[in-house]
């Protein structure tokens, strides 16, 4: 998969566009991705995640990286064999593809707005 392009609010992922925050696994594309706290990222917003198993997650936290990610939260991850980058979207967006490009297992959790 390739993030072709990100601004506030919209993602172009493959060449198709979102406009909904988003999950990448698996080479899938997943939008509509919600949180139980908005703006927290909590260990049961990533089911999907955990199962996939990916070797790294890339999450990006909004343009401005409003979005919190708890310590318990990375923690609970690491736990489970998964290391965490953390990010502002649109450099989650650079890391993203870079891991990619590597052909390593990754996954993305992107917040599109704040």
């Amino acid at each position: 998969m390739h993030i072709d392009s990100y601004q506030f609010g919209r993602i172009v992922i493959d060449g198709v566009a979102y406009t909904q925050d988003c999950l990448i696994l698996g080479g899938v594309a997943k939008p509509n991705w919600r949180r139980e706290e908005g703006h927290s990222l909590s260990v049961e917003d990533l089911r999907e995640i955990i199962e996939a198993k990916p070797a790294i997650l890339v999450v990006g936290c909004g343009a401005s990286g409003v979005m919190d990610v708890p310590e318990n939260t990375r923690q609970a991850l690491q736990k489970l064999g998964i290391k965490v980058e953390v990010y502002d979207t649109h450099r989650a967006v650079k890391r993203f593809n870079e891991l990619a490009e590597q052909g390593l297992k990754a996954a993305a959790a992107l917040h599109l707005t704040c």
